[in-house]
This record gives C-alpha cells, structure tokens and sequence, in this order.
C-alpha cells in the first residue's frame, strides 16, 4: 500500500472540516488514528478503512450539508464530485448504522437505494469500531461511553439520541467482534 487513498481522504477532509468544523476535524484524525491500527486484522483492506475514517464525517461540512443527514450528504459528495470508490462511498454512507437514523429520518429509502450496505462484515464493524470508541475530540474511549455522550449531547428525545439509543445493542456488538478479532490476530 502506498497510502495514496489514505493521502487523498485525509486532504479532502481537511478541507472540508477543520477551518469549518475544529473539532469534527479532532474526530476524524482520532478516527483514522484507530483505523490505521486495525490494519492487521483487514489485510488488503486496511486503506479502505483508513480512507473511510478519514471521510466518514465529511457529510457535516456546512457547504455539504444539503439533506442535514451527512452519511448521505458525504457520500453523495463523494460520489458526485470526487467519483470515489464505489466500497468507500458505500462504507462513508452506511458508517455507524447510519440506516437506522435515516429511518428515524425519514431518509432510510434514499440512502439505501443509492448505497447498499457492503456485505463485508468486518470491514463495516471496524468502521463502527474506530467511530464509537473516539471521542469527539479525538481521544480513545468506550463504545458504551461515546454512546452516554453522544446521548448527552444530542438529547435523549432528539432524532440522534433516538437513534443512538436504538443502535447501541449493534453498536456495542459490532465493537466486541472488532476486539475479538484483535485478540485472534495479535501483533
């Protein structure tokens, strides 16, 4: 791998985020921290998931931000203007069991018509992995912690907190998988 992929997403996220958005921007290199040390349990899609870190929260970017869902909106970007890896927009616009808050939404119907899920297990709980264990200002933390947080945050009756709530069972497991795998696969 000569991290060109990584390169490039790190770039676009840059200058998508961190004049706009500081701390999404803390986020995402804490993000792509944690992916880039899940290398060895991905193999050849090691890149893939770093470049996806790297780009999962792009969507926030104020001039993206067209439906105010930014899986969506990031990955539409991606696709749109950038022509992007068909695996690495599908993985930025299902990161974090993104079709479950597009239900609550309502926008559930276009996210999955335009970007299935990819059928690849562990690369999309390894995303989950790097996203829900980072806070957000880009420090490693629990899956159960960032999951209190977010609900903090957001309001346990709002559109995110609903979500969240609702995904955490997913969330919680998709990161235990992730830890057994870093078990089965030492350095």
């Amino acid at each position: 791998m000569d991290g060109s992929l990584v390169n490039w997403a790190m770039l676009m996220a840059k200058a998508e985020l961190s004049a706009a958005l500081p701390r999404r921007w803390a986020h995402t290199i804490g993000v792509t921290r944690r992916a880039a040390d899940l290398g060895r349990i991905l193999g050849d899609d090691a890149e893939l998931l770093e470049a996806a870190a790297a780009l999962h929260d792009v969507g926030y970017a104020p001039r993206l931000a067209a439906t105010g869902f930014h899986p969506l909106d990031g990955a539409r970007f991606l696709r749109d203007e950038h022509g992007a890896d068909e695996r690495l927009v599908r993985l930025v616009a299902n990161h974090s069991f993104a079709l479950l808050e597009a239900e609550e939404r309502g926008l559930r119907e276009p996210l999955e018509g335009e970007f299935p899920l990819l059928e690849e297990p562990l690369l999309v709980d390894a995303l989950v992995y790097c996203d829900m264990t980072t806070t957000p200002d880009g420090e490693s933390t629990t899956a159960q912690e960032r999951v209190a947080e977010i609900v903090g945050r957001y309001g346990a009756d709002s559109v995110v907190g609903c979500f969240i709530r609702r995904a955490s069972s997913e969330i919680f497991a998709a990161v235990e998988r992730v830890d057994a795998a870093l078990v089965a696969q030492p350095r």
